[in-house]
């Protein structure tokens, strides 16, 4: 008995002292005791240090990341370094306080990120782009951004939203959702069997309720097929699609719930990248003849998806298996002792729709972008999809404009989604600051 008591305590002091050693940088990072390392982007630009004054980089160094990246203020807390902080604690427990120093590497082009949160001018919104082919997130901004340089002495006054990165947060889809919707019909259908489906548009459709879907065309677009539907953004096509008799409501419940929606009230997996939380997408359908259920497929009412998840589907399309490589943003890290360690992706999803579901939906946008956005996009091969969400805020009423897409370019395999914010007529558009994007990643990889 005495030998076993013995052998008890031993194991308790060495699991003691193991806990003690491996986890003190995270306690004492999370007590403020502890002084942060740094956070460099892919080509080892620094993107926040713990070990200077922000004030000693170069004025406005850090706005485009602010919101990202983070500090260690303490203001904001679902930003990479707050994700991380034990990571990047200047301490062990063998040496205290230590002078050297942890670090971060992230995925991030911080060169590519400026230039096109530059080109956003004074909009707000957001940009994320990654590599469909690894899942590394190379450009990632929201506006307005905080600059971390600066700190929080105005914060009362900093515009809403500064403390936030708009990309892992929900946001309607407007037509982006049509994507999705096209999804569902072929995943149930066939491809084959959509594609040779017709609807008619007078600019307005009365459905089974006697509820009106109205298009953005008063005169209509007349006999369509799906494709033709699509590059339209046609309203009543794509309701008329929802109430097709061989498109139960039952399956597109079961393809939504697969890709990730929360539907009708049930939880959905939350998304994560290294730590930083993101919201999984949700709507509500109850009755495919209700008008509330038919503009829920068209990406209004209710419908709530975040910029990184429209992302996600949209590497999923471009690869063409229906899954994707998890986006991730920290490559590698280094501890106060000088250990590395490798990091890249958790791995690849679920398969959230079929291959041959991939295939004909990247057709689709393929053809839809060459006919509406090749001044933008030029002589890379890309597919797209836009989308107005009519937004209420607080009895505020706007219209947000977004575009979902990929590049398919064996040198430049990008996903990516932009969202720029109470968009006007003749302001920059979500496909011009997309085609920025592009030139901008195809000059720096």
């Amino acid at each position: 008995m005495t030998w076993l008591l013995l052998l008890l305590f031993l194991g308790a002091l060495c699991y003691l002292t193991y806990t003690l050693v491996t986890e003190s940088p995270y306690y004492m990072a999370m007590s403020g005791k502890a002084g942060y390392g740094i956070v460099y982007d892919r080509k080892g630009d620094v993107l926040f240090d713990g070990t200077h004054p922000l004030s000693d980089y170069p004025a406005g160094h850090f706005a485009d990341v602010g919101n990202l990246i983070g500090d260690a203020g303490g203001q904001m807390s679902n930003t990479l370094v707050a994700r991380n902080r034990a990571d990047l604690a200047n301490y062990s427990f063998m040496k205290g306080n230590a002078q050297t120093t942890a670090n971060i590497r992230t995925t991030l082009l911080h060169s590519v990120n400026r230039k096109v949160f530059d080109a956003m001018g004074s909009k707000e919104g957001t940009v994320i782009a990654c590599n469909w082919k690894t899942g590394e997130i190379l450009v990632c901004f929201s506006k307005p951004c905080v600059d971390i340089a600066e700190g929080y002495g105005n914060i009362a006054s900093m515009p809403e939203g500064s403390l936030l990165c708009k990309a892992f947060y929900p946001t309607v889809p407007g037509s982006t959702q049509k994507v999705s919707t096209l999804i569902a019909a072929y995943e149930t259908c066939g491809a084959e069997s959509v594609n040779s489906l017709q609807f008619g548009c007078s600019g307005s459709w009365l459905n089974e309720n006697g509820q009106r879907i109205n298009c953005h065309k008063e005169e209509g677009h007349g006999i369509q097929t799906a494709a033709q539907a699509f590059r339209n953004s046609c309203n009543p096509y794509f309701a008329q699609l929802v109430q097709w008799e061989k498109l139960p409501l039952s399956r597109v419940l079961e393809v939504f719930s697969r890709m990730g929606y929360g539907v009708n009230g049930e939880s959905a997996q939350p998304l994560a990248v290294n730590g930083i939380k993101a919201s999984a997408a949700t709507l509500t359908l109850k009755d495919d003849g209700d008008f509330d259920t038919q503009w829920a497929c068209l990406g209004q009412g209710d419908t709530l998806i975040s910029p990184l998840q429209l992302m996600l589907w949209q590497a999923a399309i471009a690869n063409g298996s229906g899954s994707a490589w998890q986006p991730y943003l920290i490559s590698a890290k280094t501890d106060v002792n000088g250990n590395s360690v490798v990091c890249g992706t958790p791995g690849k999803t679920k398969e959230m729709f079929s291959a041959e579901t991939a295939a004909a939906v990247r057709a689709v946008m393929i053809e839809n972008a060459a006919a509406q956005y090749s001044t933008h996009f030029g002589s890379y091969t890309c597919g797209a999809k836009s989308g107005t969400a009519q937004v209420n805020d607080h009895g505020e009423e706007y219209e947000n404009a977004l575009l979902a897409g990929f590049c398919t370019d064996d040198d430049l395999p990008i996903a990516f989604c932009v969202v720029i914010e109470q968009r006007k007529a003749g302001e920059l558009t979500p496909a011009a600051l997309a085609g920025t994007l592009l030139r901008a990643l195809d000059e720096a990889m």
